[in-house]
């Protein structure tokens, strides 16, 4: 059986791309060195016209083409019929991409940050001008979770996105787990290994996953949901004793994005939490992703794999790039912002879930009862409690660490019962309070 040759491509789809750092440079690799595939899935051949960056005289990969670079990003995307944006940030990106859409370009993009801020006006755009914006490189790198949350369940009701969405702060977790690293320790191995930048706030603060919940409880629950609706907490108050108690309970601490619905309403979270060993986002380890969807009729899915790095997010790009591609070849159009439902965003305070608090009291009798007094009175219900052995206290004298799991209690409650625990004679110290999720 003689194979048959590729159908030979009527026309030529002009591809600009802004931005040529890591992701860009992989981009660039991509359509150059796939260009006869690329160019036989689309029906169209692909020429790369420009490669904007801000600086042309800095040296780059050999597979950029010099030639190709160009500072003049507003001139490349008024000549281009696909604009690929990895550049990153609010301006001059978004600003930029609404030039292209403005001259009929279809858009793709991987940058959560401003779909996260100011997507809907990226939405409006080319939903006017009738081109497609595609972004399923901006959550989860290679992980195809935009697409099927935007399209294959759309005819279902989403209830929970529970995930993983930050290799770099899983990667310094789990060093902590399996080698008893402190976050500072395990930060700067994971910057060392070009997982964390030079600055890691963005990530151990909660920033890039709080962008990315908002994109995907967007998708999930049709309502605009900015990176400012999202509450966040990231992990740079766990510490390695934290994680050590972690895994004697039965849990492992990850830092996850949650969007659920609650009542007639939706409640985004980006925070560190406990999620037991026999769940399966515990097991994700280094700087994987995983993202857990919790749906009406297809029940329980999970997408895995690595969430960040130049291969992984350019082979997302390209194939938003073919989609878009094919659009233009073939006609029509991909999929617009689906905001009909418009369910109120619930603040923190809205949010149910249980708890695990540990805290230090005086070794004495009645402690105990006096402490679970406290939680009922607040009408939070313990649901176990264990004692542990603890060292000697500064002055000599020894102490009692309690932990307790509650059942199902709202962040206000909760709040107010630790404020009273802390305000007790017996008690010492609270040391912590971690939520417990995927129970």
């Amino acid at each position: 059986m003689t194979e048959t040759a590729p159908t030979e491509t009527r026309r030529t789809l002009r591809v600009a791309v802004l931005g040529c750092g890591v992701v860009g440079t992989e981009v660039v690799r991509l359509l150059t060195t796939q260009s006869a595939d690329l160019a036989a899935r689309v029906g169209a051949r692909l020429e790369l016209v420009g490669v904007a960056v801000r600086d042309t005289s800095v040296d780059r990969d050999p597979v950029v083409d010099r030639a190709l670079l160009t500072d003049d990003a507003e001139g490349l995307v008024e000549r281009a019929d696909v604009v690929v944006e990895v550049m990153g940030g609010i301006e001059p990106a978004r600003t930029l991409l609404l030039r292209a859409i403005e001259h009929g370009a279809a858009v793709v993009t991987a940058n959560k940050a401003l779909l996260a801020e100011d997507g809907p006006t990226l939405y409006a755009a080319a939903d006017a001008a009738g081109v497609d914006l595609y972004f399923e490189a901006a959550v989860a790198g290679a992980i195809p979770i935009v697409r099927p949350v935007r399209e294959s369940l759309v005819g279902d009701r989403v209830q929970r996105v529970l995930g993983i969405v930050n290799g770099t702060t899983n990667y310094v977790l789990d060093k902590m787990s399996t080698e008893g690293l402190d976050l500072d320790a395990a930060v700067k191995e994971a910057q060392a290994l070009g997982y964390a930048e030079a600055d890691p706030t963005a990530d151990v603060e909660g920033y890039d996953a709080a962008a990315k919940a908002a994109i995907l409880a967007s998708l999930a629950f049709h309502t605009r949901v900015s990176i400012d609706d999202v509450d966040r907490e990231g992990i740079t108050a766990i510490t390695a004793d934290d994680v050590v108690w972690a895994q004697r309970t039965g849990y492992a601490i990850k830092l996850l994005a949650i969007a659920e619905r609650s009542g007639d309403g939706v409640q985004v979270r980006v925070h560190p939490a406990l999620v037991p060993l026999d769940h399966p986002l515990a097991g994700v380890r280094g700087a994987y992703n995983a993202v857990f969807v919790e749906a009406e009729a297809a029940g329980e899915l999970m997408f895995y794999g690595r969430g960040a790095g130049g291969a992984p997010t350019a082979s997302a790009v390209l194939g938003d790039v073919v989609s878009v591609a094919r659009h233009r070849v073939l006609g029509g159009k991909g999929p617009v912002e689906s905001s009909y439902a418009a369910l109120a965003v619930l603040p923190a305070s809205a949010a149910r879930t249980r708890y695990q608090v540990r805290v230090d009291v005086d070794d004495r009798p009645g402690v105990l009862a006096t402490v679970a007094a406290v939680f009922a009175s607040h009408d939070v219900s313990i649901e176990a409690m264990r004692q542990a052995p603890a060292p000697l206290g500064p002055d000599g004298v020894g102490f009692a660490r309690l932990i307790l799991t509650t059942h199902q209690a709202s962040e206000e409650s909760l709040a107010a019962t630790v404020a009273a625990v802390a305000d007790l004679d017996a008690v010492r110290r609270v040391i912590s309070v971690l939520r417990v999720e995927g129970a």
